[in-house]
């Protein structure tokens, strides 16, 4: 039976073939750096043999100890250069493959049923995607080493001694039959423990924007003790990784630590006269006996290395199984690139919509009205939950794709070529405040010019906030989270609210402004949207609030169907 490909496998290769040119010359480099130390232990065995009776030494002895520096400063350079297109190499795929999961996720649509939190991205793109680095850094120099330096060495040997010899022979492949073994198990323990990072991260950023209705339903210790269960979980798959990995490392260094003792001890049997044997007919050396010596651990060493490197290929695989995985979603985007991007003209229609449908996770194909709307003018959206009120903003913004049907904005249908142009007409204010992590200054900064003293101001007595600002600790340059923690909901939709007047976009378009705000809050709110709409913006509102409908102009009221 043929065994099946390992998906990870074959997007590890794709992620690493941009640099395979550096990490081959890498590894040619470490190769030779390797090899190098052969020809430093002849001139060691020179020098000692030398030390010892003056008449064995082949060299001179400071002439070998001048060859044995000079060895030593040239693998010292090889190992720096190699070790400098590694970490360039690892840098470079770890960038990319970050930058293409960024770019992925940016134009993943917010309507998206199948999107993975952003807690477990967060985690895959800071967390997870640097275990590829030390795979990049080690694994390819090891795996090319382990396969020239041991056979290498072992013609070195069998010169002087077969007994030598054959003693690595048997020895050295060991190592690698127990390692393969052993990754085997190490690969589903790091993807095991991989996963668990994602879940623990996503289910305490879940906790975290739970906090208030946790506190309110009385559940911080059921809260506490199941995250604590998660921790535990997360505790013993990393501890099952580090036991496998010090297993696999015991079982590498008990053999090679019998292959140089049984090479000691023959050499220093042959060299005391007990044994005669193993040596072609005649009796080793002492510079001979120390080259055999110094030779053996290296015989070792790359295997030693690959062992290492096998435990970061098993975690890059697990990385790369989760990459391939959520590139295998089928995802729904936004129109247009996410970018920035020129704006366009504008005609007397703003935006017009005709036969407008979308399909929804289950699907239902949800119909929406054909509207025309143009400066100064404003639309309600009333409906139950589920009748695809925010769908509907969101497909007016190019952020979800209709089924079927056709947006006209700003006189041209909207498609991905230029949705990009089209949203920087439209201002956007969400059902939950959002704001970057930094000052209200930078916020405001992402709207407008904050250094034109007259549009800020005009924008906060708009939307009711001078009196909040001024109670703020540092007022304009107070910090804010990403939620808006500092201040209330209230406060923190009138930020939202006085962002979007200082951009003075021509479209706007708001979901749910008057939500779970107290009534002289949702008031306020009212009268900011019908001023902006009054000085020549237009409004489309989704709103469950029978007060604000009544003060736009044209209501439309989506069925269970819609």
């Amino acid at each position: 039976m043929a065994r099946t490909a390992n998906p990870a496998d074959g997007y590890l290769a794709n992620l690493t073939t941009p640099v395979q040119a550096e990490l081959q010359r890498a590894s040619v480099y470490a190769v030779l750096a390797n090899l190098l130390w052969i020809g430093q232990a002849a001139a060691a065995g020179s020098v000692i043999a030398s030390l010892v009776n003056s008449a064995d030494g082949v060299l001179n002895p400071w002439l070998a100890a001048f060859i044995f520096t000079i060895i030593g400063l040239t693998r010292s350079l090889l190992d720096y250069h190699g070790t400098s297109l590694c970490f360039q190499a690892a840098d470079k795929v770890t960038q990319q493959a970050r930058r293409a999961l960024l770019a992925a996720e940016a134009l993943r649509s917010p309507m998206d049923s199948k999107q993975p939190s952003s807690a477990s991205v967060a985690s895959l793109a800071a967390e997870k995607l640097a275990a590829l680095h030390p795979y990049l850094m080690r694994y390819k120099s090891a795996s090319t080493r382990v396969m020239i330096v041991p056979l290498v060495i072992l013609v070195a040997t069998l010169p002087l001694s077969w007994v030598v010899t054959v003693t690595l022979l048997i020895v050295g492949p060991l190592i690698p039959v127990f390692m393969a073994l052993i990754g085997i198990a190490a690969g589903e323990a790091s993807e095991k423990h991989m996963r668990e990072v994602g879940t623990l991260n996503a289910g305490l950023l879940e906790n975290l924007n739970a906090l208030v209705d946790i506190r309110i339903l009385d559940a911080s210790s059921h809260t506490i003790s199941r995250f604590r269960l998660a921790a535990t979980d997360l505790h013993q798959r990393t501890m099952a990784v580090l036991r496998i990995a010090f297993l696999s490392s015991t079982v590498l260094e008990l053999f090679a630590a019998i292959g140089v003792a049984m090479v000691a001890v023959y050499v220093g049997f042959v060299l005391l006269g007990e044994i005669r044997f193993g040596t072609w007919g005649n009796t080793l050396s002492i510079g001979e006996g120390v080259f055999l010596l110094m030779l053996a651990p290296e015989y070792f060493q790359p295997l030693r290395d690959l062992a290492t490197a096998w435990h970061d290929k098993a975690t890059a695989k697990a990385v790369a199984a989760e990459l391939h995985e959520l590139s295998q979603h089928q995802q729904q985007g936004i129109l247009g690139q996410g970018g920035v991007a020129q704006s366009g003209q504008l005609g007397q229609s703003l935006l017009k919509t005709t036969q407008l449908s979308w399909q929804n996770p289950t699907g239902q194909l949800l119909h929406f009205p054909d509207i025309d709307i143009r400066a100064g003018q404003s639309i309600a959206i009333m409906g139950p939950s589920g009748s695809g009120k925010s769908t509907w903003l969101s497909m007016l913004a190019g952020l979800v794709e209709p089924a079927n049907g056709q947006i006209t904005a700003a006189g041209l249908p909207l498609n991905q070529e230029n949705a990009d142009a089209w949203r920087t007409h439209i201002g956007w204010m969400s059902q939950t405040p959002w704001f970057i992590s930094g000052t209200l200054r930078d916020n405001f900064a992402l709207a407008g010019n904050v250094d034109d003293t007259d549009a800020l101001q005009r924008a906060l007595q708009l939307a009711s906030i001078g009196d909040l600002l001024d109670s703020l600790p540092q007022g304009i340059d107070t910090r804010l989270g990403e939620t808006g923690s500092g201040v209330s909901g209230g406060e923190g939709r009138r930020l939202m609210l006085a962002r979007m007047a200082l951009a003075n976009r021509p479209l706007i378009l708001a979901d749910e402004p008057t939500s779970d705000l107290d009534e002289s809050t949702a008031a306020a709110v009212g009268d900011a949207l019908v001023e902006l709409v009054a000085a020549g913006a237009a409004l489309i509102v989704a709103t469950h609030d029978p007060r604000l409908t009544a003060r736009m102009q044209t209501h439309f009221t989506l069925g269970d169907q819609a």
